[in-house]
């Protein structure tokens, strides 16, 4: 049962304004907002000086289980996005088996009904092999389809790669269709000029030139002319150039989008300046990019041209991380640290508390239908994070939670602190502790 607990004297983001006031907790739902003077048996928490915002929604993660849990798992990455603020993630279908069936599906629920110390949802696996079966379900239901990561699997899994199956799926499918948009054959080619080159040892710099600005613009510019074609909700995932900005529309309300898309933090933190120093540790698919193609994914999200910030958080191993670049795994946890950087960016000048509490909050829970979370409202779920942004601290492997045991942003200092972590009612975290003995719950989507 969750605690019955009242904040006080908090300034709580939300829905584009800035309010200090009172809020309680109860059920593990909030329950008034307003002046509260005192109620029998409830904690006090002081919130002056602090921040409140609805919990993050972190919409693309890899948490690797089951089958990849040497590199994370649905317990320890939850407890490091917990940790950083998030109080609900959706997670990939490239898990080993990849999630091509609803009865692997399912087992996953199962799975993080146990362990995961966030609320969660899980995007159903589709490619070449089992869009017949995919199809043929009620996927309305679903959060997403996505082929995201199933590329690891085999060559070909690309939907971005293939406008036949891309076309099967937008003519049929009801739920938002997810996709990874790089066109492998351009990176297959960029890949054969450089291994003739270098061999198997290609320096990390030019990673951005193999996984190009080109693979990725022609790719999610074909599949956006299929999607609005069959009038179907496409999701473009992780975002990294800034000439794919200008493929998307900032004239209509996020709900009446059909065609959707999310920058990842690292495109936003990192360049290819970075690559010299950090290497295949800053080695994601698609790349980093520029610093101009940077500048212009914090213009389009401020423009709102790019609706939600996600991490793609990717969790291998540091002996993965370090092979050679063909043999060096793409990815790298985010999650714990996401809201932190995008706080940094505030305090930059360059970015509103309340827009990000837009992008991070409010856009996911909008765009994925997810049923009484991602808003400050009287009956939503209480999931909440509360912040100090007075508090400085660096990223160190002491306090690095994920797994893997390492991050890429190690030794980047911080100006700003989750402090306490709400997941429906229940105080998870608080300054450096956690409760886990309540799990995170299904995320549910508004069925209409």
């Amino acid at each position: 049962m969750s605690q019955r607990i009242i904040i006080q004297n908090i300034s709580i983001v939300n829905e584009g304004k800035i309010i200090i006031n009172d809020l309680l907790i109860d059920k593990g739902i909030i329950q008034k907002i307003g002046s509260i003077n005192h109620i029998d048996n409830a904690t006090i928490i002081d919130g002056t000086g602090k921040f409140l915002f609805p919990g993050i929604i972190d919409g693309q993660v890899h948490f690797r289980e089951p089958g990849l849990t040497h590199k994370g798992d649905l317990y320890s990455e939850s407890k490091a996005a917990v940790a950083g603020g998030v109080t609900s993630f959706i997670d990939m279908p490239n898990t080993i088996p990849n999630v091509l069936t609803m009865e692997l599906f399912e087992e996953k629920y199962k799975i993080a009904a146990k362990k995961s110390l966030a609320n969660f949802g899980f995007f159903l696996g589709v490619n070449g092999d089992n869009i017949d079966e995919i199809i043929q379900l009620d996927t309305s239901k679903l959060l997403a389809v996505s082929d995201d990561g199933l590329y690891f699997t085999k060559k070909g899994n690309l939907l971005a790669d293939n406008p036949e199956t891309m076309e099967k799926l937008f003519a049929n499918c009801k739920s938002i269709i997810a996709i990874h948009s790089e066109k492998e054959q351009i990176v297959e080619e960029n890949e054969n000029i450089y291994r003739e080159k270098y061999g198997e040892n290609v320096p990390v710099e030019f990673h951005p030139l193999i996984r190009s600005e080109k693979a990725c613009y022609e790719a999610t510019k074909r599949a956006i002319e299929l999607a609005n074609k069959h009038h179907a909700k496409l999701h473009i995932l992780h975002l990294t150039t800034e000439a794919e900005t200008h493929l998307f529309r900032n004239d209509i309300p996020l709900k009446e989008k059909n065609i959707t898309t999310e920058v990842s933090v690292h495109h936003l933190w990192f360049s290819d300046k970075d690559y010299p120093e950090l290497g295949t540790l800053i080695k994601w698919n698609p790349a980093i990019k520029t610093e101009k193609d940077k500048k212009g994914l914090l213009k389009a999200l401020l423009d709102n041209r790019i609706d939600i910030v996600t991490t793609d958080h990717a969790p291998h191993s540091l002996d993965e991380k370090q092979k050679p670049y063909f043999q060096s795994m793409s990815g790298a946890p985010m999650v714990q640290h996401s809201l932190n950087i995008m706080l940094e960016f505030y305090k930059q000048g360059l970015i509103s508390l309340e827009v990000i509490a837009e992008k991070m909050c409010h856009n996911p829970a909008i765009l994925y239908r997810i049923t009484n979370r991602g808003f400050v409202r009287e009956g939503y779920a209480a999931d909440l994070t509360i912040l100090d942004l007075h508090s400085e601290w660096t990223v160190c492997k002491e306090n690095i939670l994920y797994k893997c045991g390492w991050s890429p942003i190690e030794g980047t200092h911080f100006q700003t602190k989750v402090t306490h972590t709400f997941v429906n009612g229940n105080l998870v975290y608080e300054n450096g502790s956690f409760n886990e003995e309540i799990k995170g719950e299904a995320l549910l989507k508004i069925i209409e």
